[in-house]
């Protein structure tokens, strides 16, 4: 059995219907991930137990903050300089949550923020990349 994305119908879900969703997550059936305009929704470890499809639930909560720093590194490292958008889509996170990860690596010197508004990107600082 395929399990399916939640969708749109998830957003209308945690904005229309909150406490549905508060009790789905006290339940065990859903579990939370981020915090304020970032947070989603995702099946539980449990019910993609209990379908037999663990590695979905894995694809579907995605990567842990310590893996997507390694991996936006990464792909500066490679590439020379990272957008916002490349970021979310990379990490398979929303522009918001690509937006607070980015700020975290330049708060701790290792990326430094170039351009403005729709032009920024993010290069490695070069003190960083020795």
């Amino acid at each position: 059995m395929k399990v399916p994305s939640p969708g749109t119908w998830g957003a209308d879900l945690v904005r229309h219907r909150p406490q549905t969703v508060q009790r789905l997550v006290e339940s065990g059936l859903i579990e939370a991930r981020g915090e304020r305009e970032g947070r989603s929704y995702h099946l539980s470890a449990d019910v993609y137990s209990r379908l037999g499809q663990t590695t979905g639930y894995v694809r579907q909560r995605g990567f842990e903050p310590i893996q997507q720093e390694h991996m936006i590194r990464q792909y500066v490292e490679q590439t020379g300089k990272i957008t916002r958008r490349e970021a979310a889509d990379l990490c398979r996170i929303s522009p918001p949550q690509a937006r607070r990860v980015l700020v975290g690596l330049v708060n701790r010197q290792v990326l430094e923020m170039r351009g403005k508004k729709k032009g920024a990107h993010y290069v490695l600082r070069r003190e960083a990349s020795n």
